[in-house]
Formats: C-alpha cells, structure tokens, sequence
C-alpha cells in the first residue's frame, strides 16, 4: 500500500510518501502507526503523539480504530486550521 505523509510529519519522516507492506498482524489504523514507529528513529519521532495524528484512508477520513485491509492509499497528517 502507498502511504503518505503531510505537513510536520513528512518533515520528521524525511519523505513524501512511500509503499510499504506491512505485517499480516498489522491491522488497523493505530497498528500501523506502532508498527511504522518501530522502523527507525524518524519513524518513532514522526509518530511520538499517536493522538495527534489525523488519518485518512483512500481520501477518506477514518478514526484509529479503522480497519486497513484492501486500502489503497493510507495518509497521515497533523491536525489541520483554517477558514
């Protein structure tokens, strides 16, 4: 699957995006995200504040509980502000 990365968190990850094949055991939003923080220093420091981070699944807007089977595409970004 293609994830991508937003904001300050592709800033600490150091890239834009990635395909990445993640475990079988890996699966949801918030598995992932402890999976990935176990990748490497850049990893861990991107995902310090789990609760922080805001997913969207195939351009949908999911919850960290959200299943991650057959996505597509899975983005991780800040919270976002604005008018």
């Amino acid at each position: 699957m293609k994830v991508k990365y937003f904001a300050w968190v592709r800033e600490r990850v150091g890239k834009a995006e990635e395909t990445i094949e993640p475990p079988p055991n890996v699966r949801t939003v918030e598995e992932l995200i402890a999976w990935l923080s176990g990748q490497g220093e850049a990893y861990a420091y991107a995902f310090e504040k789990p609760k922080v981070i805001r997913t969207a699944i195939d351009h949908a807007h999911v919850k960290s509980d959200a299943e991650i089977a057959g996505a597509r595409e899975i983005a991780f970004f800040p919270p976002m502000t604005g008018g």
